[in-house]
C-alpha cells in the first residue's frame, strides 16, 4: 500500500525526504498523522520518527525551510518546530523501560522495531516511509490498518504491559474510542479494570485533560460508559460514578441518574461544542444520589439537588484543577436547571419569567440548552409537548425580555439615594428597601425605570424605618 500521491499535496515532505538521503539516514512518519490520513481527517501534527540522530535531522530539515526557531529536548531526543500552519515533532528511534512510580520513561536509542512497540496502540503504530526508495509506502508491523478498517481499539503489546508502564494510557484509549467512535478490545477493558489504582500516579491535570477531549468528543457517552463499566470513572470521578443503580418500590422506579447523564451529554452535544456547557449537563443532577427519597404515593423524589449540587461544585473544581473562573457558570446552570423546567409545567407569568431572566443572566441561551437537552423520556408524544412548552416559555421570555430589558438588572434606584432619602447609614435596611424595590419590578408593580422606581421608594421608604 502506498500514499505517496496523498503525501505529495505536503510538498515540505519532498524536502524532508532529500534530507533524509544527504544525512544518510532512514526516515518515517508515525502515530497520529497517519492514522488520520487513512481516516480522512485533517491533522496539522506531523510526527518524523528517525533511524539515527533526530535532532541532526531536524535541524538540517528546518535549515532547508529556512526555519530559525528550533526547540531541541536533549533528555529526551527530540525536536520540534512549525512550518506554515504545521507542528513538526523530530525524535530518534529509542527504547523505553519504566518503574513502578513514575509514568516518565528511561530512555535508550533502539530500532524502528524498538520504537513502533513501544507505541500506545495499533491504531498509532502505522509508519509511512519518506525514503526515496519507497517513499509513500505504509508500514504495518502490528495490523493497525485492519484495526482502523474494524473501529477498534487494541494495544500492539500485552495491555497490561501498556498500562502498567504509562496508566494515562488507560485515558487515552477511552478517549480514541470516543472521538473515532472505536470499540475497545476486551482486554484493554479487563486490564483498565485491574489496574486503575495506578492512575493514582498520574497528575491530576493530565487526567483532567484526558476526561475534557472525552467530553469534547462527538459522543461523550461512549468515553464515559467505557470509563464507568471498566470501573474507572470511581477513581477518576467517583460522583459520577455514583450516578449509578436503580431502586425500585412497589410500582415505582426511578432511572438510572447515570445513563440519563449520558445521555443528556450526548444531548446537549449535538447542540453545542462548548465544553463547559457539557461539563454543566454531566453534573447537573449530581446530588441526586444524596438527596434520593422514596415517599409513599409519591414515589422518589430529590428534593433541593439541585442546589446541593451548585454547592458540590467548588470541592470537584479543587479536586479536578479545573479553572475556578468558570465556577459560577456551572454553579448558576446546576442551581437553575430545574426552574425552566417548571416554567414549561404551567401557566406561565410575566413576573416569574423576570426572576428567570435575572437569575440566568446572559447565561440565559446556554440554560434552556441544557433543560431542552435533559429531556430524555422514550415516550416521543411526552418530549413534544415538553419541547412546545419551552418553545412557548422561549418565546414569552423574549417578549419580557425585550420590554424590560432585565438583563445584569438591578434596581435603578441605587443604595446611596436611599441613605440620602432615608437618612440611614450603610445597612441591612438598606438591602432591604434595595430588594423590595427590584421585587416590585420584578412583580410588574412599577417599571424599570428610575422615576417609578424613585416613587415607589418614598411610598415604602415610611414602612421600613418605622419597622423595627
Amino acid at each position: 500500500m502506498n500514499f505517496s500521491e496523498k503525501l505529495f499535496r505536503y510538498s515540505f515532505l519532498i524536502e524532508a525526504s532529500n534530507t533524509a538521503e544527504e544525512k544518510k539516514v532512514e526516515a518515517y512518519i508515525v502515530g497520529g498523522f497517519v492514522r488520520d490520513l487513512i481516516l480522512q481527517r485533517e491533522k496539522n501534527e506531523i510526527d518524523f520518527l528517525i533511524i539515527g540522530d533526530g535532532t541532526e535531522f531536524a535541524s538540517s530539515f528546518a535549515k532547508k525551510l529556512r526555519v530559525d526557531k528550533i526547540s531541541i529536548f536533549k533528555n529526551y531526543g527530540t525536536s520540534h518546530f512549525k512550518f506554515e500552519n504545521y507542528d513538526l515533532e523530530f525524535v530518534g528511534a529509542r527504547k523505553e523501560s519504566y518503574t513502578k512510580e513514575s509514568r516518565n520513561p528511561v530512555v535508550t536509542a533502539g530500532t524502528f522495531e524498538d520504537d513502533i512497540k513501544r507505541r500506545d496502540f495499533t491504531i498509532n503504530t502505522l509508519a509511512i516511509s519518506i525514503n526515496k526508495k519507497n517513499f509513500g509506502e505504509i508500514v504495518d508491523t502490528f495490523n493497525g490498518f485492519k484495526d482502523i478498517e474494524n473501529k477498534i481499539i487494541k494495544t500492539p503489546i500485552d495491555p497490561e504491559i501498556t498500562f502498567n508502564d504509562d496508566p494515562l494510557r488507560i485515558l487515552r484509549a477511552f478517549r480514541f474510542a470516543s472521538q473515532l467512535n472505536f470499540t475497545v478490545d476486551e482486554e484493554i477493558n479487563n486490564s483498565a479494570n485491574k489496574l486503575r489504582e495506578r492512575l493514582k500516579i498520574i497528575s491530576q491535570e493530565r487526567i483532567t485533560d484526558e476526561f475534557f477531549k472525552i467530553l469534547s468528543s462527538p459522543q461523550p457517552s461512549v468515553g464515559l460508559k467505557l470509563l464507568f463499566y471498566s470501573g474507572v470513572m470511581e477513581i477518576i470521578f467517583p460522583e459520577i460514578a455514583n450516578l449509578s443503580g436503580v431502586d425500585q418500590r412497589k410500582d415505582y422506579h426511578h432511572k438510572d441518574v447515570f445513563l440519563h447523564t449520558c445521555q443528556v451529554v450526548d444531548n446537549i452535544s449535538r447542540a453545542t461544542d462548548n465544553v463547559w456547557l457539557r461539563f454543566a449537563a454531566l453534573v447537573h443532577d449530581i446530588a441526586k444520589p444524596q438527596t434520593k427519597r422514596f415517599v409513599e404515593g409519591t414515589g422518589w423524589t430529590f428534593h433541593g439537588h439541585e442546589e446541593i449540587g451548585a454547592r458540590m461544585m467548588k470541592d470537584i473544581f479543587v479536586k479536578l484543577k479545573l479553572p475556578f473562573n468558570k465556577i459560577e457558570y456551572i454553579e448558576k446552570l446546576v442551581r437553575l436547571h430545574l426552574r425552566p423546567i417548571a416554567l414549561a409545567k404551567e401557566e406561565v407569568t410575566d413576573s416569574a419569567i423576570r426572576r428567570l431572566i435575572v437569575s440566568a443572566g446572559e447565561d440565559l441561551e446556554d440554560l434552556i440548552t441544557l433543560c431542552r437537552a435533559d429531556i430524555t423520556s422514550k415516550n416521543p408524544g411526552k418530549v413534544s409537548k415538553y419541547l412546545d412548552n419551552y418553545e412557548r416559555v422561549m418565546k414569552k421570555v423574549w417578549e419580557v425580555e425585550e420590554k424590560d430589558k432585565l438583563r445584569a438588572f438591578q434596581s435603578p434606584v441605587r443604595g446611596e439615594i436611599i441613605m440620602e432619602v432615608c437618612n440611614l447609614k450603610p445597612s441591612k435596611k438598606v438591602g432591604e428597601i434595595k430588594t423590595a424595590i427590584e421585587d416590585a419590578i420584578l412583580d410588574g408593580m412599577i417599571g424599570n425605570n428610575y422615576d417609578e422606581a424613585y416613587r415607589y421608594l418614598l411610598s415604602i421608604k415610611d414602612k421600613f424605618l418605622n419597622d423595627n
